[in-house]
């Protein structure tokens, strides 16, 4: 059975919104920040790719596709997800559960120091000269003032700037996607065209 994108699109965000209180709910601890990113890094991501594919295969199954129809059938159900999850999502840690998000800035910023120390340490170990290492020293005490109180101090990465430019990362990714779903199924209605003509 072929579904309209659209509602591809609003199942595809009621998915997406069950993984994000999955984790809220479950991971809200030490890991949530961490968990937040592996989640958005390898599961939602198939999962867009999966219903953009099927939304455009579903449709080829029985019906001939250009280019244009193909990338809208693969982009509009990603969109119209996407949109209302990342929405969704900043109105619920801005105005509903404004802990969840002080603990999210939190954890970014003990994440990237840790990244810092971890690099600082690993380079320290392989250094053998003493003016490397002291350059190495200089530019960690200088990055580490990035990390005091008063630099961190109101910190925010979940702001509706911020969100904007993750859905514009997250758009290009759409776009990709979409490009390569229309050039592949049209490609493949061509080569049958041919195929037959033969």
């Amino acid at each position: 059975m072929t579904k309209s994108p659209v509602t591809l699109g609003i199942l595809l965000f009621g998915a997406t919104m069950l993984i994000f209180f999955v984790v809220y709910w479950f991971f809200s601890g030490i890991t949530y920040f961490e968990t937040s990113m592996i989640v958005n890094a390898f599961i939602l991501p198939v999962l867009y790719a999966g219903t953009a594919f099927w939304s455009v295969k579903s449709r080829w199954n029985n019906h001939r596709l250009g280019f244009k129809e193909a990338f809208k059938r693969a982009f509009v159900p990603m969109f119209v997800g996407g949109f209302l999850s990342v929405a969704s999502i900043f109105v619920f840690l801005n105005f509903v559960d404004t802990d969840a998000k002080k603990l999210l800035n939190y954890q970014f910023v003990q994440t990237n120091k840790k990244k810092l120390d971890d690099t600082y340490k690993a380079e320290k170990s392989r250094l053998i000269s003493e003016k490397d290492i002291k350059e190495l020293e200089e530019d960690y005490q200088k990055n580490l003032q990035s990390f005091n109180d008063n630099q961190v101090k109101g910190k925010d990465m979940l702001t509706a700037s911020h969100f904007s430019g993750y859905f514009a990362a997250i758009l290009i990714f759409y776009l990709v996607l979409s490009l390569f779903f229309g050039a592949f199924f049209r490609t493949r209605t061509m080569h049958e065209e041919i195929i037959n003509q033969e």
